[in-house]
């Protein structure tokens, strides 16, 4: 019996042997040889032993004299965003659709004394006209009305939700409204919003800028105007901030504008459009620190006014802490 034993066992040897050169001759060894030697195979081997993070050159082999540690991979710098000088009001492009003259300079280099991190609702985002939505493209959802939706995933509560989640990414809290002001009925919906904005401020003092997101149009019919920028390569729509001016304290948000809009061309150069004072007061009067902004237009699609609301929630993050060091909120 142990003699049959001994038999099979050097049975299975010698085919296992047998197999072995076999795929040796196949050039499976050398194949296994490289895979053990390598450069990723030794970095291994010292991760098991001493627990190091080791990155080896692929160009020579693993037990060559000459193979030795590669320097660990180059780590980039973590840099807070660098603000422009405030100081030069000749590259800002304004347009006036208003009597009034203000001393534009001056306004941009007035510091912002705020900051927007804190444990409290420092900004607050609403949509006066929530249903306004852009050129479609396939996606799925029912207008309400031409470039209208009350669909959240596709309207202006869409847009700002991107630039919430950006904002609340950097410790700005955020509330964000998402009634539908222009639904069924579009008119009235300054005067619904304006309520809300009431509402909003008396129930949280810490609120210091208000945020009005829209989208422009113009054109007839399906010839709608687009406006464009260029984001990392990518098509953009653009940018513009509205500015009424038939209110005592209009200079007050004029000055937050301009620093916003000349942070915005510094990050992304023609990511704006002019900047427009008008003869009116879009609820600006309620509260210093409301802007009101048009992101892209009609004939913009979806993911194009994506793309401006996070450049335009960047520039709020790189203001978040105003131009001069200032207390956190409450």
């Amino acid at each position: 019996m142990k003699q049959l034993s001994r038999a099979r066992r050097v049975g299975l040897c010698a085919i296992l042997c047998a197999l072995v050169l076999r795929l040796w001759d196949e050039g499976y060894g050398d194949k296994l040889l490289n895979l053990l030697t390598s450069p990723g195979a030794a970095a291994f081997y010292i991760y098991l032993e001493t627990g190091r993070d080791v990155r080896f050159s692929p160009s020579l082999p693993a037990f060559s004299p000459d193979f030795m540690e590669s320097p660990p991979a180059a780590t980039l710098p973590v840099t807070e965003p660098t603000l422009p000088s405030f100081s030069d009001a000749d590259g800002l492009e304004l347009y006036y659709a208003s009597t009034k003259e203000p001393d534009i300079p001056a306004l941009l280099a007035q510091p912002l004394q705020w900051n927007l991190r804190g444990e409290e609702p420092t900004v607050l985002i609403i949509h006066t006209h929530t249903t306004e939505s852009y050129t479609r493209v396939d996606e799925p959802y029912t207008e309400s009305a031409a470039w209208r939706t009350t669909d959240e995933g596709y309207n202006m509560v869409s847009i700002g939700e991107v630039v919430r989640e950006i904002l609340e990414e950097n410790g700005i809290p955020v509330i964000h409204d998402r009634e539908l002001h222009d639904y069924p009925s579009y008119n009235g919906s300054y005067t619904r919003t304006r309520a809300a904005i009431i509402d909003y401020v008396n129930q949280n003092g810490s609120i210091q800028l208000i945020l009005d997101l829209h989208r422009d149009a113009a054109g007839e019919g399906s010839h709608q105007m687009r406006t464009l920028a260029a984001v990392d390569g990518e098509p953009s729509a653009q940018l513009m901030l509205v500015m009424g001016t038939n209110y005592d304290t209009y200079e007050d948000n004029l000055s937050l504008a301009l620093k916003v809009h000349a942070q915005l061309e510094a990050q992304c150069p023609g990511i704006t459009r002019p900047l427009q004072l008008r003869a009116a007061r879009f609820n600006q009067d309620l509260c210093p620190g409301t802007l009101l902004v048009e992101v892209g237009a009609a004939g913009n699609t979806h993911p194009e006014a994506q793309r401006a609301a996070e450049e335009l929630a960047k520039a709020i993050v790189a203001l978040a802490e105003g131009t001069e060091t200032v207390q956190p909120a409450p």
